[in-house]
């Protein structure tokens, strides 16, 4: 049975990490979502699950902002490459995955700083495939419903 500090610290840490991200300022990162984080028993390493919304058709990570005015019908071109082209995604993905490579010393250290552990944890930074696959579902029960 684990006990209720093994429970908060991976809550804390996903916390402070989703606000963290945000602000970094690194071209190649899209829009990223912390989804999870689990730690070991010792709080040596961790393990934190994200996910990338935003890839433009032109290579470059997507800012932060909507692409259309609030109430526009047309659909945001970071929704269209999701829902859509799997090879600008992946890009997308790959993309996201160096720039959080590179910027994890930094979050480490502001992660140090906010949270009082005797040894910070290595971070490690994993892809989430599930909603992903959450979505690809969702089509496919669309599609079965439509062809009854």
């Amino acid at each position: 049975m684990s006990s209720p500090r093994a429970n908060r610290v991976p809550g804390r840490i996903k916390e402070i990490l989703a606000g963290l991200v945000t602000t970094l300022k690194d071209p190649r990162i899209g829009f990223v979502t912390i989804t999870d984080v689990r730690t070991t028993a010792d709080f040596s390493r961790a393990t934190v699950f994200y996910t990338v919304l935003g890839a433009r058709d032109d290579g470059s990570a997507s800012d932060r902002s909507p692409a259309h005015p609030p109430g526009s019908t047309a659909e945001p071109s970071s929704l269209a490459v999701v829902a859509g082209d799997e090879e600008a995604q992946e890009r997308s993905q790959q993309r996201t995955a160096e720039g959080l490579a590179s910027a994890t010393p930094l979050l480490r250290r502001e992660l140090g700083r906010r949270m009082r552990l005797r040894q910070v944890p290595t971070l490690e930074f994993v892809h989430d495939p599930v909603p992903a696959q959450g979505r690809r579902i969702e089509s496919l029960l669309n599609e079965a419903r439509r062809d009854r």
